[in-house]
């Protein structure tokens, strides 16, 4: 079967577009604001408990010194090679 879209189905198809369109708009507006403070409250715990876990490591007297991590030592080659000066030549 063949059938023919006719106008007062387009204009049907696009006026439901139109209104689900604005619909979404004017809702968006509304609840925006209030998901935004959801997420903005959830980030500031997140950070606030991140920011807790650093600042609450132990106490240490003054003076004392503590190492987390020992730096790997890189051999020095001294033998790279022979200093050639540079000369400019006119």
């Amino acid at each position: 079967m063949l059938q023919e879209a006719s106008l007062v189905g387009t204009l049907r198809v696009i006026l439901i577009i139109l209104l689900i369109y604005f619909g979404i708009k004017i809702l968006s507006r509304l609840f925006a604001p209030v998901i935004l403070k959801f997420f903005a409250k959830k980030v500031e715990q997140k950070f606030g408990q991140a920011f807790n876990q650093k600042t609450q490591a132990p106490k240490q007297k003054e003076g004392e010194v503590s190492i987390d991590k020992i730096p790997k030592r890189k051999s020095s080659n001294d033998n790279v090679g022979d200093y050639v000066d540079f000369e400019e030549i006119d």
